[in-house]
């Protein structure tokens, strides 16, 4: 109880609502919600009943994947057509497109719907209608249009509701254009049907945006084509008539590649025969006025010893840079005593340098283990070792040198050979050089003729043989089970509703409600500690404790007695101010009933009626009036002739308030007042200061610096939120000494706990046998009204004080 009233901390965690007090809270709702349950179940069977049906059907078919062997010709590449592999999304977007849709709704004749009209909702009759129409001339075929058509028996209809009766294969003839309306089967006499006509654009359109083309799986090529329609065989026929449209315009679309790649060809090869021939009759009469017998063969040898040459210089350069790497390397101060051997002659093939190397290379493994060995730089014998690197460095540096300048030599002789061989070619008459140009061109014209004829027999093969590049795996059935509206997602979306909509209203009632309904109301707004809760008494007298009363409201005094004890520190003599935020809070009732429940205890208690302007303690108890307080700070009366005892309640005291003065804040500042409370705190245990609300007058404040305690009075239902704050501000500036709140009034609420709460667990123990409380008579006739008080009648009723 201590941590109750004390420890903010502890007050906060329980001021939490858990999901049983949810529950509980809510559960007194339960027949509304049943109602909103039922209603959006009832809208839900309704829908389902005239929602129109969707059906939905799928097929699949696989796209070949045609990847030809790689081509570096461009000539190649630009004949090929560009069909060397397909992008499966761009076949999806074909597929999908309304160009094919367009085929396919020709191929259906889809632009007439046909639908049957019934009493609960219509249906699409696609393949089921007793007729269809034939369109010998439309006036506009740009706009729709619908015509009703009713059989009034086997063979004769009327059209649009008109009184002229026609038959089947009549010429119907009217604003719309020429028909005539076949039949297909026996029409129901009575039926009638709605015939739509929609442009082939507008109808094209909304079939292709109900396609769904999916890939089956990644890498497969596989794609799943799905529809949904208000006809089951409508959506499967739309299907696979799209597959196999799908396949006639690859097809269309190949063959139309193919007939422009050969017309390419065939205008090239014209072209190239008539300049192969000019570029041969140029050839024949060259050689024949210059007396050319085979230029190509004698500028051919010119050429090859000249690249030999080239050849062999390479290498010797080659050679000459390898000869500078290793005289730069050993040259270089930071391998002069390297731990990592020279390297080879790397290819250089002269004995004596691989062998200076070699000598070289050992004499510095050598040094290498002797340095390993822990002997130091130093030694005589490290010395010697490095003494003869040294002399094998410069041999080879000496061997290198000669090497560099025997290549040099070799050099310098084979570009003077390649010198004598480039004028010998420079004396070659100028028209040899014509000659062999020429010959060139007519060698490729000759090249590119017959290229052009494998691929224009290619061409004409192919297009003999072209197939589609996708196949029809599976075909798209009826499926007669509706998809839409789903049944099970619709009920299950009407009793969310169903639930979450009073639920929804019931939030926003919790959100605009401003008054203190619980507990935890107050103590999400205020540290201020609660010490005690006073349920709503049925009784008809203000006075409700008693030594022999086992009331609820008797027992919660009680507790709220005990609970002072720990505010107090257990003090035997104190003074209690009772206040409230504003009138009609219980502030008369609570303090009548505390000096009466500390009096049952043994301490004589007086009840000062010090609310001035509002005394109701006095006809509370039924005493009437008498002189009091006013009486005694004016000087007309002494203070021990005004407290009277309170009948039937001993240790009881009441100090009425007397005539109401004119001005009683005024009178409140007297000194009389502090002799006042001195002589009752000597003549008396408890002094229960009943005065006027703090948040109306002054009065408690003033009053405030006698008491030693606070009962700051709040009302369920009645007290407003924002009012908690003025609770707050006392309690956190000390305006009042020691601030503790009661709750006054709490009225059973189900869902609530016992009292609205159920902190305490005082929801059972009523009843005749084994009971701790003894059980209130609920009074059929409650006054909903304020409560009124007048000198000749006055109306009480209880906790309203």
């Amino acid at each position: 109880m201590e941590e109750s009233i004390n420890s903010t901390g502890t007050r906060a965690d329980a001021g939490g609502l858990s999901l049983k007090d949810l529950f509980y809270k809510y559960i007194r709702f339960l027949p509304y919600f049943i109602l909103s349950v039922a209603i959006a179940l009832l809208a839900a069977f309704m829908y389902l009943r005239y929602a129109d049906r969707s059906y939905s059907s799928v097929g699949s078919m696989q796209i070949k994947s045609a990847q030809g062997n790689q081509r570096s010709d461009k000539v190649e590449d630009l004949l090929s057509g560009g069909n060397r592999s397909q992008n499966i999304q761009s076949e999806i977007e074909v597929i999908s497109s309304r160009p094919l849709m367009k085929r396919v709704v020709q191929r259906l004749n889809l632009q007439f719907s046909i639908t049957a009209v019934g009493r609960v909702r219509d249906q699409n009759v696609y393949g089921q209608a007793p007729f269809e129409i034939l369109v010998y001339e439309l006036k506009d075929s740009t706009k729709s249009f619908t015509l009703n058509v009713k059989f009034i028996d086997d063979n004769k209809f009327r059209l649009n509701n008109s009184e002229q009766s026609f038959a089947f294969g009549d010429l119907l003839t009217n604003r719309f254009g020429v028909f005539v309306i076949k039949q297909l089967s026996e029409p129901a006499v009575g039926q009638e049907y709605r015939v739509q006509w929609r442009p082939l654009e507008s109808v094209a359109r909304s079939y292709a945006s109900a396609i769904k083309v999916q890939p089956k799986g990644s890498g497969t090529g596989i794609l799943t084509v799905s529809m949904e329609a208000n006809n089951p065989r409508l959506a499967a026929d739309i299907i696979n008539s799209l597959m196999v449209q799908y396949d006639s315009l690859t097809v269309e679309q190949k063959n139309h590649s193919i007939d422009q790649r050969i017309a390419f060809i065939d205008g090239r090869l014209h072209q190239l025969k008539g300049e192969t021939d000019s570029l041969q009759e140029i050839s024949l009469g060259f050689r024949d006025k210059n007396n050319v017998i085979d230029a190509q063969t004698q500028t051919g040898n010119s050429f090859a010893i000249i690249n030999e040459a080239d050849r062999r210089i390479m290498q010797e350069e080659i050679k000459m840079g390898l000869v500078d790497y290793i005289t730069d390397y050993l040259k270089q101060k930071a391998n002069q005593f390297t731990q990592v051997v020279v390297p080879s002659a790397l290819g250089l093939e002269d004995i004596v340098l691989n062998d200076l190397i070699s000598g070289y290379n050992r004499a510095q493994l050598e040094r290498k283990s002797l340095l390993e060995s822990n002997i130091p730089p130093g030694n005589p014998a490290v010395r010697e070792i490095e003494s003869l690197i040294e002399q094998q460095r410069q041999s080879v540096l000496e061997n290198l040198k000669n090497i560099k300048v025997t290549y040099l030599d070799a050099i310098g002789q084979i570009r003077r050979n390649t010198d004598n061989e480039r004028t010998h070619l420079k004396a070659l008459p100028g028209k040899m050089k014509e000659l062999l140009d020429v010959d060139r061109q007519i060698n490729t014209k000759l090249a590119l003729y017959s290229l052009l004829e494998g691929k224009r027999e290619e061409a004409a093969i192919e297009r003999a043989a072209t197939t589609s590049n996708s196949t029809i795996i599976d075909q798209a059935g009826e499926n007669r089970t509706p998809v839409k509206p789903n049944k099970n997602m619709i009920q299950l979306i009407a009793i969310v509703l169903g639930i979450g909509i009073p639920a929804a209203i019931l939030f926003i009632a919790e959100l605009m409600n401003d008054k203190i309904q619980t507990r935890n109301d107050i103590e999400r707004m205020t540290e201020a500690p609660i010490i005690g809760e006073i349920g709503h008494s049925y009784s008809d007298s203000t006075l409700v404790v008693n030594r022999t009363s086992r009331s609820m409201v008797a027992e919660q005094f009680r507790t709220i007695r005990s609970n002072l004890d720990y505010v107090l520190t257990r003090s035997t003599k104190f003074v209690c101010l009772i206040t409230s935020s504003f009138s009609g809070e219980g502030k008369s009732f609570v303090s009548t009933n505390m000096g009466a429940v500390l009096a049952v205890a043994g301490k004589k208690s007086v009840i000062l009626e010090f609310d001035i302007r509002k005394p109701k303690v006095m006809s509370g108890l039924k005493m009437g009036k008498h002189k009091g307080i006013s009486n005694y700070l004016a000087g007309n009366a002494e203070l021990e002739s005004l407290i009277i005892p309170v009948p039937d309640c001993e240790n009881l005291y009441v100090l009425p308030c007397g005539p109401i003065p004119p001005n009683p804040s005024e009178l409140l500042l007297d000194p009389r007042v502090t002799e006042m409370f001195e002589k009752l705190k000597r003549d008396f245990d408890v002094v229960i200061i009943d005065t006027a609300p703090v948040g109306m007058v002054s009065d408690a404040i003033t009053l405030g610096k006698f008491a030693d305690c606070t009962l700051y009075l709040t009302r369920q239902g009645h007290t407003y939120k924002k009012q908690i704050g003025l609770v707050d501000e006392m309690y956190r500036e000390k305006k009042l000494p020691k601030v503790s709140i009661v709750i006054n009034d709490v009225k059973l609420k189900p869902g609530y706990g016992y009292y609205g709460y159920g902190r305490y667990g005082y929801g059972y123990g009523y009843g005749a046998r084994g009971s701790y409380y003894e059980e209130e008579v609920t009074p059929k006739k409650k006054s909903a009204g304020p409560i009124l008080f007048s000198h000749q009648h006055i109306q009480t009723q209880i906790n309203y004080q």
